[in-house]
């Protein structure tokens, strides 16, 4: 079976699509990057993208889309409600989930927004793999408790186990048998566990995890931004699973869930767009309450007709088996380039990103300096490349009170169809000399933030050697910084007191 590589396996294979339309790459120089960091606030999300040589940020929205699915924009019915459009959209979904209930979202936040409206409640319970920052975000919001409880192999960051995402089926059930039913609206299975560096659910444990939740009453239901990716690591990891197609193997995941949410911008290979899909149909109309509300009318739910026609074609390139042979193998190459250069990576490597330990690549930087965040400002100002921090800075309580113990990491997210191997070169390139002298990175410290997403928006500024030795888990008496200020000294400013590092 051609499992998407060439006819003639003897010979490399060749990148699954030819470039039609390209874009310059920015190359700022190191002022240029200094200046822009320091606008910044120390925040890569605060960037702007002209400063950027190699953006490894996120894999969401930022795909390349097809020449059929340029197609598809071309193809759009612009009609406020009943388009064709919308009926394309609406039989792709189904044809690839096999919920019969879809509806579609701006994004995938959109589809959180909605289905926690509608099912949790202030002192409910939503048991989960591991929540992403607005999944979690939303569950808070709507007054609940987003509960992880992930593989206990996932705390062995180098470890080989192959199912790094799992959700710890032991711990979901004595979660169910003290919340109950009426305090555990629904269970969430994030595919693939993002948190957990990319890695996929197996079959086996999202069986588990149904049995679990039929025996307490409760929905199972999907975070499927990146459904095929899981396919297919799933298949490469699970000999169970060797000569099942992609397009079969995610379809049996799909049928163990009542539902789903979906960001289209990961796997669907689009800009912008999501969608919400039930089995339940009774479910399915008080979503759509909610979805007119905030999103619009349900056969557009805040997208235009041209994105809807997108989607459709873009879920289902996703199952293409060559696609996913490249995109996860491009992973692959920038870990496997990362570690012969000697930076520590989660293992094994997951979908859509390589995940630097920068808690162990920085062992002279506590949590309470940000070593993610501070390792992500480095590569910027060394070669322009960005990634994003998945460590304390993104999942530490702004009010300090969070005391758990996490991974320190660097997410280097690749998007899908866009750079090509001499990008992923460059990337390795500039973590090499990085490696050669990272005592010299310095930590970070928070000069203001948000209750809510932080990471997005929050301003921070490098610690001086001096000031880094009195950083404790606790209230900072350091005095504050002018985030202005043209070479960094200390200045009278805004008081930061009301910021709590986590623990």
């Amino acid at each position: 079976m051609d499992r998407g590589r060439p006819v003639d396996a003897e010979l490399p294979p060749p990148d699954p699509w030819r470039v039609k339309v390209v874009e310059p790459v920015p190359f700022p120089t190191r002022a240029e990057r200094q200046a822009a960091l320091r606008r910044a606030g120390w925040n890569l999300f605060r960037l702007p993208a002209s400063k950027v040589t190699v953006d490894l940020l996120t894999d969401s929205g930022v795909s390349a889309m097809s020449a059929a699915q340029w197609s598809g924009l071309m193809r759009g019915e612009e009609a406020y409600a009943g388009s064709a459009s919308f009926d394309r959209f609406e039989a792709a979904v189904r044809e690839v989930t096999g919920f019969p209930e879809v509806l579609p979202t701006h994004q995938g936040r959109g589809a959180e927004k909605v289905l926690f409206e509608v099912l949790a409640r202030p002192g409910s319970v939503v048991p989960g793999n591991t929540h992403f920052d607005t999944t979690r975000a939303h569950i808070e919001h709507a007054g609940a408790l987003a509960l992880d409880l992930p593989a206990p192999e996932a705390g062995d960051l180098a470890s080989a186990f192959p199912f790094k995402g799992n959700l710890d089926v032991r711990a979901l059930e004595r979660a169910l048998s003290r919340a109950g039913a009426a305090r555990a609206p629904l269970v969430l299975v994030t595919m693939t566990n993002n948190t957990a560096g990319g890695h996929p659910v197996s079959l086996g444990n999202l069986r588990e995890v149904r049995s679990a939740c039929d025996r307490f009453g409760v929905p199972l239901f999907l975070d499927a931004a990146r459904f095929a990716e899981n396919a297919w690591l799933a298949r490469e990891r699970d000999p169970a699973l060797r000569g099942r197609t992609i397009r079969e193997i995610a379809r049996t995941y799909f049928d163990l869930a009542d539902g789903c949410t979906c960001s289209a911008k990961k796997d669907a290979l689009v800009n912008a767009g999501g969608f919400l899909a039930f089995r339940d149909r009774a479910l399915a109309e008080k979503a759509r309450r909610v979805l007119v509300l905030h999103e619009g009318f349900p056969t557009y739910g805040g997208l235009a007709a041209r994105d809807l026609e997108a989607i459709a074609v873009g879920l289902r390139e996703a199952l293409d088996e060559r696609h996913l042979a490249h995109r996860v193998g491009q992973v692959h190459r920038l870990g496997e380039a990362l570690e012969s250069a000697g930076v520590p990576c989660v293992r094994p490597f997951g979908g859509h990103a390589v995940f630097v330990d920068a808690g162990t690549f920085l062992p002279h930087l506590s949590p309470f300096q940000f070593p993610g965040q501070a390792l992500g400002c480095a590569l910027y100002l060394e070669a322009g490349v960005r990634g994003v921090e998945v460590g304390s800075l993104m999942f530490g309580a702004p009010n300090g009170t969070d005391s758990r113990p996490r991974p320190e990491l660097l997410r280097l997210a690749i998007p899908r169809r866009v750079y090509n191997a001499s990008h992923l070169d460059y990337v390795a390139h500039a973590f090499r000399r990085l490696a050669a002298r990272r005592e010299a990175i310095a930590g970070l410290r928070i000069l203001e933030a948000g209750d809510v997403l932080r990471h997005f928006t929050a301003r921070l500024a490098p610690l001086r050697p001096a000031d880094a030795a009195r950083v404790r888990g606790d209230w900072l008496s350091l005095p504050p910084i002018d985030p202005h200020a043209a070479n960094g000294r200390h200045r009278a400013a805004r008081s930061i007191s009301r910021f709590r590092l986590r623990r």
